[in-house]
């Protein structure tokens, strides 16, 4: 896998680059800001992921966020992996709006966790999309509609969904068998009212109605 690396963390980004390439991915670039991230990608072959820092120079506020959505519109469905040091509910929100899939938003803590940092690269790579464990708990916890009518655990396995687990992956955090976890996922569906669309698909909806977007 062909991998852009953006963080203006020198130390930082060397060590993205380091785990990145213990994984057996191409990193074609690492780059300190988010003007040097979007001229890279404008100027190069498609990367197969971009993994960003949120907050870079030069305004050192959203930029990172805001280079991977601009790129994102004029590459439709490049996918994107965002990291972060804190949980911003808004941040997620603008990343999801468009639907689409391919993106995802991890806490820095986290790619200490090799395999939950994979996991987020292989899943956000292959069109899925995933949000950072602690941030998906906070806003299931705290949105009531339209989830106040799934079960305690049909929000367990929506929140699962939202770290990109697929349904196997959902199976063995939770110890439950391959039916279960169908059902419980065409429960979600159905009281979403997710029902005329290819499962992929729904379970993009089915993240963006939890986090408010839809």
């Amino acid at each position: 896998m062909r991998i852009v690396l953006a963080d203006d963390s020198a130390l930082l980004r060397e060590g993205l680059v380091r785990l990145v390439t213990d994984m057996g991915h191409e990193v074609v670039a690492a780059v300190g800001s988010a003007t040097e991230l979007l001229h890279w990608v404008r100027t190069q072959d498609r990367p197969d992921l971009v993994i960003s820092d949120i907050r870079m120079p030069p305004r050192h506020q959203d930029d990172g966020l805001q280079a991977c959505l601009e790129l994102r519109g004029e590459i439709p469905g490049l996918p994107c992996l965002l990291l972060s040091q804190h949980t911003e509910a808004a941040y997620a929100q603008e990343l999801l709006a468009d639907g689409a899939g391919g993106v995802g938003y991890l806490l820095k803590d986290r790619v200490t966790d090799l395999t939950a940092f994979e996991r987020a690269i292989e899943s956000v790579a292959a069109g899925g999309t995933m949000l950072d464990p602690e941030l998906a708990a906070a806003l299931v916890s705290r949105r009531r509609d339209p989830l106040e009518d799934l079960t305690p655990r049909e929000r367990e396995v929506l929140t699962l969904m939202a770290e990109g687990r697929s349904n196997a992956g959902i199976q063995e955090a939770l110890v439950l068998s391959a039916g279960a976890v169908e059902k419980h996922v065409t429960a979600i569906f159905a009281k979403l009212r997710l029902l005329q669309a290819p499962d992929d698909h729904r379970r993009v909806l089915a993240v963006l109605a939890y986090l408010g977007v839809r």
